[in-house]
């Protein structure tokens, strides 16, 4: 690594892990976020047993783990309750041998904070990179402190990364999807009694029970593209009121200033490398992707962790970003593409088409679970490199 630290542009998950694990590769680092707090409010996520091992690697998995709820029916139905597929997180668990875990985004963050040196993280504080760096020279990042030089930039800084329209110019940058989405959080009286999706014609709803009796629930729909309504709390009940119980009466809790609401953009074209100089992009920086796979966080944790551990104090950078490109673009690409298939399903509005969908969906359903499972081992079969710091 050389004289100089560490530098992460943007504190959200993939950049906050990415701390971590250089923490417990032994490299100095500092994490450079521009919101004055890194509280998100209103969002869920469901850690899949890829990101969950990776986290267990770096300590934070057992207390994300004790959050985790168990969902005794988890599928999609039709607006109109019927199940299409549906099977348990008791299935998930023994075909993975692990758990999906939803918690919320807020809790993740928190676990990675707590487990960082507490002077680690910089809030309030934007950071731009100046110049990538190379062989003989650092990388240079301007700070509200001045400019400074690191043997290693992360750049974690979202789908609208300036880093990587800095390093990659001619790159299209993110496309928009079709969909927005809207999220929340709720504390209904009492606990759903399924968790999972219902997909109507061109829209869905999610629902995913957190621990504390909290639940997560979402929208998706074909939307064009900056649209915003007058209110967003009456543009779920117009969208969703009259679909199957509990997805209306969630909806109808929510508080309307804590609806969160956002159009879907993804980098449908990879990049050419997920490196450049001694910068590294990493999570939707990297490969911003749609929802609908739920493992864009995932994905994330996943590069944070490889980087990390092609980075010993002797490591030549010059190999090890390579390296990173080579582990990860092919992976994040397939993922990317997999995630947009399931949109382009859930884009389906016509009645012809959504009856064949919901059809095929049905007759998937039929199929032992075990076959559906099948199709998430290669992205939920994942296993994490070691770290020296590490177990």
């Amino acid at each position: 690594m050389g004289m100089h630290q560490a530098i992460v542009i943007g504190g959200g998950i993939g950049g906050l892990t990415a701390a971590l694990a250089l923490h417990r590769q032994g490299v100095p680092v500092t994490v450079h976020e521009r919101a004055a707090s890194l509280e998100p409010v209103g969002a869920g996520l469901a850690l899949a047993p890829n990101a969950l091992r990776t986290l267990d690697r770096l300590g934070v998995g057992p207390r994300l783990r004790a959050l985790a709820t168990a969902h005794p029916a988890v599928g999609v139905r039709h607006p109109s309750g019927r199940w299409l597929a549906r099977t348990s997180s008791a299935a998930v668990e023994a075909y993975f041998g692990d758990t999906i875990a939803a918690v919320a985004r807020a809790d993740v963050i928190a676990a990675l904070v707590d487990a960082l040196p507490a002077s680690t993280v910089r809030t309030d504080s934007p950071a731009t990179l100046v110049t990538p760096g190379g062989a003989e020279e650092p990388a240079v990042v301007r700070t509200p402190d001045g400019e400074q030089p690191a043997g290693l930039v992360v750049a974690a800084d979202g789908i609208r990364s300036a880093t990587r329209g800095l390093l990659f110019p001619q790159h299209p940058g993110p496309r928009y999807s079709g969909f927005t989405t809207w999220r929340t959080i709720v504390t209904p009286g009492r606990r759903p009694a399924a968790a999972g999706e219902v997909w109507g014609r061109g829209s869905l709803a999610g629902i995913v029970p957190l621990a504390d009796g909290r639940v997560y629930v979402y929208g998706a729909a074909l939307a064009p593209v900056g649209a915003r309504a007058a209110g967003e709390h009456a543009e779920l009940q117009r969208l969703f009121g009259t679909w199957c119980a509990p997805v209306p009466q969630l909806f109808a809790m929510a508080e309307p200033d804590r609806v969160l609401r956002h159009d879907v953009w993804e980098l449908a074209d990879p990049l050419p490398a997920h490196h450049h100089g001694r910068v590294a992009l990493l999570g939707d920086a990297a490969h911003a992707m749609c929802p609908f796979l739920g493992q864009g966080a995932c994905q994330a944790i996943e590069d944070a962790v490889v980087l990390a551990s092609l980075l010993t104090p002797d490591t030549d950078l010059a190999t090890a970003l390579p390296t990173y490109t080579a582990a990860r673009l092919p992976r994040t690409t397939a993922v990317v593409n997999a995630s947009r298939r399931i949109g382009t399903l859930v884009a389906l509005h016509t009645p012809a088409a959504t009856l064949l969908r919901d059809t095929a969906l049905t007759l998937a359903g039929l199929l032992p679970a075990r076959v559906l499972l099948s199709r998430s081992a290669a992205t939920y079969g994942w296993q994490p490199p070691a770290l020296r710091g590490g177990a």
